[in-house]
């Protein structure tokens, strides 16, 4: 008998009791819990995810329309970090005040060229109020996954109150699970037994979010 053999006999052994239930996975799982908590205004919800980015050492900047290119600009200058990559999808007009050498993402990049990169300018696919989390899928305006960790500097560009929702229920009905979702709660981030914090260990060492609204 092979270690196979004997895993899914267990499994047989332990399931043995348990009544049969024909009924289809979306009808057998019960999904009446809350879909989120107290019914918050879409002010009120934004506002609960600039407080949550925060509190997880991003740093929020809010902009509208006409001020984002210079914002952008202001924020690439501070850096001084060199190469932005740039997803194929992203709006032009986002970096047109930018003076920086632009990295397109092309699957044949190698890690050596995404190294180059100092920043990255994403969208996101949407952001939980609740758990400060901003959601990216891999859409045109977002890139590969990849582009988002390994450079040591991410902006991503919030489109405020339309792409944020207040929980993890509402986010997973607007997302495509066939998609590569990457879920990103501040920048990259972790911690030893005595819990000294250390940033940039498997993506960005600084999360800046733009709520553009």
């Amino acid at each position: 008998m092979s270690s196979r053999d004997r895993v899914l006999g267990r499994v047989r052994r332990a399931l043995a009791d348990v009544t049969p239930d024909d009924r289809p996975y979306e009808e057998a799982v019960r999904r009446d819990y809350l879909r989120e908590h107290g019914g918050p205004t879409a002010r009120r919800t934004v506002e609960l995810l600039a407080e949550n980015l925060a509190d997880y050492r991003a740093i929020v900047h809010r902009s509208g329309a006409s001020e984002l290119p210079s914002l952008i600009a202001r924020l690439l200058a501070a850096r001084d970090a060199g190469p932005v990559v740039v997803p194929s999808g992203l709006d032009e007009g986002w970096l047109a005040a930018a003076d920086v050498t632009r990295i397109p993402d092309r699957a044949e990049s190698t890690p050596a060229d995404l190294d180059r990169a100092g920043s990255v300018v994403t969208a996101c696919a949407v952001a939980i109020a609740e758990t400060g989390t901003i959601v990216l899928d891999g859409s045109p305006d977002q890139g590969r996954r990849r582009i988002s960790l390994v450079p040591d500097h991410h902006i991503c560009v919030v489109r405020v109150p339309d792409q944020v929702v207040s929980s993890v229920p509402q986010a997973l009905e607007r997302l495509d699970p066939a998609r590569p979702l990457t879920w990103i709660s501040g920048p990259s981030a972790t911690s030893d037994i005595e819990l000294d914090r250390v940033e940039g260990v498997h993506g960005p060492r600084t999360l800046e979010v733009i709520l553009l609204g």
